[in-house]
């Protein structure tokens, strides 16, 4: 199986060095290991609801404890695009239209 280009922008990065060690460590884990699986376990498919996202683009997000990492897949590409690490509560998914606004701007 090919690898996937993981693409973090600066932003994620600096949410990232913002974590708390333990979950900064597991969230680094995560983000190197959609390279080889995309869809890991415990992965899950996001509800797009009424946002119309291009074909072969598929929103996911990693639950892990409380935080949550958002991102899409595109696999005619094989590129992932992390669009948001957040903690739950008070992250509710309120955003999902302008997270999914910087995928269709490219």
């Amino acid at each position: 199986m090919a690898s996937f280009r993981v693409e973090i922008d600066r932003e994620i990065h600096k949410a990232t060095r913002r974590l708390p060690g333990n979950i900064r460590q597991r969230v680094l884990r995560a983000l190197k290991g959609l390279r080889d699986e995309p869809r890991p376990a415990g992965s899950e498919a996001l509800d797009v609801g009424e946002f119309k996202l291009p074909p072969g683009v598929e929103p996911r997000r990693i639950r892990m404890e409380n935080w949550r990492i958002v991102y899409v897949v595109e696999e005619e590409d094989l590129c992932v695009s992390v669009l948001a690490i957040r903690q739950r509560p008070p992250y509710q998914y309120d955003d999902l239209g302008e997270l999914f606004a910087s995928i269709l701007d490219r």
